[in-house]
């Protein structure tokens, strides 16, 4: 009984080592330059979405149906 509870422990800390491990090698982080590009990108993005929100709520993301008549 005591080898099983032993060797379950071990095998458990094995597991978790091995996914530690393997998940820290695949993330090496970013730099500050990307860090920045990533938030101005970010802000970006949502100042874009703001604007079509806008649109939509005045009403200025299609054309007038009122009248057939082009205008120029």
């Amino acid at each position: 009984m005591k080898n099983v509870s032993i060797l379950t422990v071990l095998g458990i800390i094995l597991c978790a080592l091995v996914l530690w491990l393997g998940g820290c090698l695949e993330q090496l982080g970013e730099s500050p330059a990307e860090g920045r590009r990533r938030h101005l990108r970010n802000a970006h993005i949502n100042r874009q979405e703001l604007m079509e929100d806008l649109d939509v709520v005045i009403l200025a993301d299609k054309p007038s149906k009122l009248t057939d008549k082009r205008i120029p």
